[in-house]
């Protein structure tokens, strides 16, 4: 059920592609190198986000992006960047010309790039001459991803030089810079180059990242960005003339083209394993010139090393998707418990284990360390290690009105509270999660984390007890029990934050982050983000009191009131409800007065609908359905059952956003709901869309902006739903699938996208502790990112790149119920 169908056969051996083409995907293509020029653009979230402009692939690796025209050496997160007027593709000569514009400055430009046999020819042109505001600031950068550069070498104008593994270049003080980085102490500082040159080139020992530049005139200089910022990448630049028009900046760009490179197989798989009675697939991606063909094997290891080959066979053919082709070795039949590994074409697995436990303590990592470490307001200890100490005991003050802020948030022209704009609020600083490998609290984030672990619990009433909670003191102690069950104990801590914008402000709030870009950008303990003191403008910057500092570091709250937040947040307070009974009978009751207080006075009167970005809530009416569902749920009452039939119209043609809502209200409803809603699941149930996709992995790979885990995890969840409520239509088995895709059988690798889980997993992620290179066990990273048009990429070892590798709390309850599912399905 919901397999894809099989493709086309493989490509033939394609000769060898020596010169760079332009080819019908519209990027210069060659043996072992691409050149896209703004294949992509930027995706609205940031100006930067590292996926456009002028872009190298060498050797299956993206190396270098945002080749175009800005206004600094080595631009950061915010800094602006050009507007995409027009891009013109002339296959026929081999150019493709880009216009673009900086508007504020009455800037227009083009960038042109021509195949010129291996090299590029990258031009700026320019019809009038660049502005005298930006002389000396306007220049063609190109960025190159500092982890294929550790430990390579460079020659400029033919004298050698090293990158430098961590960052040490010149720094010289800019005023301007300070302004635009929103410090507030100390000067800000730019890099001097690290050479100068005409001729540049990176990497000359490694044909995988040799890249050659050379500038027609002028001079290139090679910046290290990292002196800025641990994000920063390196930087070949090169500065606009002033007072002149036509090509103004000229380069020959050379990358390393290698005629007969061939990507090596990739055997997509569980990094975890399987249980016996699931289906096993191994995806394996080729490269489009690869012919295939071959035998795949899958291996048995014995306790003494040695191994037999279980089962030999040809994988079969799928077809293309993206750039690459696929064929899958189905392994099914082999149920006999014991450690495996495959082996295809000199390619091997790490070894994986087949047994009916598979699963059972693949959610340990989340529960014991992730969602521990991401609690707010709370000192957290794992034995010699302080993942962070007691954050934010200063929150929060009022946002001040008609602002913007850099990351979603936005203050209407009223604070819809009692409080000033820049006042405190008190009450704020309880409970909740640090929302991503940021330090804000995103309230959408916590009522869909408290739901999600009241699910489980409803569901799967898992007791483990293995972390220490106690919010007296504020302090968790990882590996300690303290007698009381860990979902049940994170469940309080985000219905205590919810609870805490009532109690504060009366209505749900956007959330609470950091007020600049200096404190946004903070990475390591989060404790030392804020000095925990509250502000008093009296004193000045930097004195302080016992109680007060003259600091204005406290997270700013965003109140402008949202109905889609007050019943998103009563649907998690009367699902939190249900789930502390008997653990905390006083915080369940207070939950559930709560959301009937907040369903009541939505009811009575018109919704506020101030929206902005991702902060402040849902669709409404799904907000609402959601709000209804699980207050009827709770107390049983027929109101709720009522405006659950009466909001289910509007729901039903976006059914499959609150289909798992639905299900779980269904036994609490008339028949006639149960008929509209089993209609609903079979139509979902017998189609391909959206459970498949046409790719070989049976999930819905998403192509925007941010990696589509998410999706996939919602996917098995769906299908799990249905399921229970009606298993004559679905076996489940997406469930399965989805979770092979996050274990390892997904593209660009084979790496366990869940931290610490699998034998392989990701060890590189964007977690408050990126800047180490490293990851939190548990967290879940958002996965392949499609770089358009058609490159899969989830880099393992640089892990700025956000929309592939930034953990966000939500995701990990939804694994870890994904998990209990299958555990549920293989017993």
């Amino acid at each position: 059920m919901f397999m894809a169908a099989a493709g086309p056969a493989l490509h033939a051996q394609e000769s060898d592609r020596a010169t760079l083409e332009l080819n019908n995907a519209e990027y210069f293509a060659a043996d072992g190198a691409e050149v896209l020029v703004f294949s992509n653009w930027y995706d609205g979230l940031f100006a930067d986000s590292k996926i456009s402009g002028v872009e190298i692939i060498q050797h299956g690796e993206r190396l270098a992006t945002n080749g175009d025209v800005r206004l600094s050496a080595t631009p950061g997160q915010w800094d602006p960047i050009g507007r995409m007027v027009e891009r013109v593709v002339d296959r026929a000569s081999g150019k493709v010309t880009v216009t673009l514009e900086y508007p504020d400055y009455g800037f227009t430009y083009r960038i042109e790039a021509q195949r010129a046999g291996q090299s590029i020819t990258l031009t700026v042109v320019l019809d009038q001459p660049l502005p005298e505001a930006l002389a000396g600031k306007a220049g063609l950068n190109l960025e190159f991803l500092p982890s294929s550069y550790f430990r390579q070498s460079y020659f400029a104008d033919g004298v050698p030089g090293a990158f430098p593994r961590s960052p040490a270049g010149e720094m010289v003080t800019t005023p301007e810079r300070n302004a635009a980085s929103g410090r507030d102490f100390g000067p800000g500082a730019e890099p001097l180059p690290m050479a100068r040159a005409r001729d540049l080139v990176l990497a000359p020992e490694d044909p995988a990242a040799r890249v050659r530049i050379a500038a027609r005139e002028g001079e290139l200089a090679l910046y290290d960005g990292r002196n800025q910022a641990q994000n920063g990448w390196f930087v070949v630049r090169g500065l606009i003339p002033t007072g002149r028009t036509g090509r103004v900046v000229e380069w020959t760009l050379t990358p390393g083209v290698t005629p007969g490179w061939r990507r090596a197989p990739v055997i997509g798989h569980s990094q975890l394993g399987y249980v016996p009675q699931q289906a096993k697939r191994a995806v394996i991606e080729l490269d489009r010139a690869d012919t295939g063909g071959g035998e795949a094997q899958l291996l048995r290891i014995a306790p003494d090393g040695s191994e037999s080959v279980v089962l030999t066979g040809t994988p079969e053919n799928w077809g293309d998707y993206l750039r690459y082709s696929y064929a899958v070795f189905d392994f099914s039949d082999v149920r006999e418990p014991g450690l495996y590994a495959l082996a295809y074409r000199g390619q091997r697995t790490a070894p994986f284990r087949i047994a009916t436990d598979v699963y059972a303590q693949a959610w340990h990592p989340g529960m014991d360390v992730y969602m521990p470490v991401q609690m707010d307001h709370m000192l957290v200890n794992e034995a010699y290690r302080v993942w962070h100490g007691d954050s934010h005991r200063d929150d929060a003050r009022q946002a001040p009105l008609n602002h913007e802020h850099i990351d979603l948030y936005r203050q209407g022209p009223t604070t819809d509270t009692r409080f000033a704009p820049g006042e405190h609020i008190p009450g704020l600083n309880v409970g909740g999660w640090l929302d991503a490998g940021d330090f804000d609290i995103r309230t959408p984030t916590q009522y869909a984390v408290v739901r999600e672990l009241a699910h489980i619990w409803d569901e799967f009433r898992p007791t483990r007890d293995q972390t220490l909670v106690d919010h007296q003191l504020r302090r968790v102690e990882m590996h300690v029990p303290d007698g009381q069950p860990d979902i049940q104990q994170q469940i309080a801590h985000g219905v205590l934050y919810l609870a805490s914008m009532y109690d504060a402000v009366g209505h749900a709030i956007h959330g609470v982050v950091e007020p600049d870009v200096a404190q946004y950008t903070h990475l390591g303990d989060a404790a030392s983000k804020t000095d925990g003191l509250l502000y008093d403008p009296s004193l000045a910057f930097g004195e302080r009191t016992a109680t007060h500092s003259g600091t204005p570091d406290d997270r700013w709250a965003f109140t402008s009131r949202a109905s889609a937040l007050d019943y998103g947040s009563a649907a998690a307070l009367a699902a939190g409800a249900r789930a502390l009974k008997g653990y905390d009978d006083a915080l369940s009751a207070k939950a559930l007065a709560l959301a009937e207080q907040v369903w009541a006075e939505e009811q009575s009167r018109p919704p506020f609908t101030f929206s902005h970005g991702n902060t402040t809530g849902g669709w409404l009416v799904g907000e609402q359905f959601d709000a209804a569902a699980e207050l009827l749920i709770t107390t049983g009452k027929p109101e709720y059952a009522q405006s659950l039939a009466a909001l289910w119209p509007q729901v039903k043609p976006r059914a499959m956003f609150s289909l798992r809502t639905a299900l779980a209200a269904m036994p609490h409803m008339p028949a006639s709901f149960r008929a509209e809603v089993e209609a609903v699941a079979r139509e979902v149930a017998t189609r391909s869309e959206p459970f498949t996709g046409a790719n070989p992995y049976g999930v819905p790979i998403t192509t925007g902006g941010w990696a589509g885990n998410g999706s996939i995890i919602e996917m098995g969840l769906t299908a799990y739903a249905i399921h229970t409520a009606f298993p004559e239509l679905t076996d489940a088995s997406e469930v399965f699938r989805a979770l092979d895709y996050l274990h390892g059988t997904h593209p660009a690798s084979n790496l366990s996208f869940v931290s610490g889980v699998g034998a392989h997993s990701k060890e590189v992620a964007y977690g408050s502790n990126r800047a180490d290179f490293s990851f939190i066990p548990g967290g879940v990273v958002p996965g392949v990112l499609i770089i358009k048009p058609d490159y899969p990429e989830n880099q393992e070892n640089w892990p700025f790149f956000w929309g592939e590798n930034e953990y966000v709390v939500n995701m990990t309850p939804s694994y870890v119920a994904l998990v209990h599912a299958a555990n549920a399905l293989a017993q």
